[in-house]
């Protein structure tokens, strides 16, 4: 397995080529004693359902995995909660506002993005919406539906933590 960074050629602080692998999760640099860890980004996923019990779910407009299924989230911004980013996301994605959020779990992820692995832990979050007059795929959305979790197909969905969430929400949906 490689190094988690393993792209990094250059001390961040000082420049130096002496950017070397320290343990397992950081590079130290031998000029100026620098320690880099490299730790896990944290992005946000709604869960919201409609009136009839059918989850909003997302086309991906980009990539990586363009074109498959999605849930609506994204990447927490620096000095946001993730409440505020998940309600932001919901807005940019969907132009919905999210009245309320309730943690559901957290699941680790690999995003590929640009050639990097960004390392990621998606937090998902049950979304209370009241008002859908406004839903339209926007940002990095091509398509907003309603689908029923019975017609819910976990390998529809490009993002391997998604699709291990909507597993889940698949499990306990059947379980109540």
């Amino acid at each position: 397995m490689k190094h988690p960074l393993h792209q990094f050629q250059f001390c961040p602080k000082c420049g130096s080529k002496r950017f070397l692998e320290y343990n397992e999760k950081s590079k130290r640099c031998s000029d100026c004693g620098f320690n880099y860890y490299f730790n896990s980004s944290a992005a946000v996923v709604a869960v919201i359902e409609n009136s009839k019990g059918e989850v909003l779910v997302a086309r991906r407009a980009k990539d990586p995995a363009r074109g498959t299924f999605d849930l609506p989230g994204g990447f927490i911004d620096l000095f946001e909660t993730a409440e505020e980013a998940v309600a932001r996301e919901i807005k940019e994605e969907t132009g919905l506002s999210v009245n309320s959020s309730q943690y559901l779990f957290s699941i680790p992820n690999i995003y590929l993005y640009s050639g990097f692995e960004v390392h990621t832990v998606d937090i998902f979050f049950r979304c209370k919406v009241d008002d859908f007059n406004h839903l339209t795929a926007q940002d990095d959305v091509s398509e907003l539906l309603f689908i029923s979790y019975d017609l819910i197909n976990p390998s529809d969905f490009g993002l391997v933590s998604i699709r291990k969430g909507v597993e889940k929400l698949l499990c306990e949906n059947k379980q109540s």
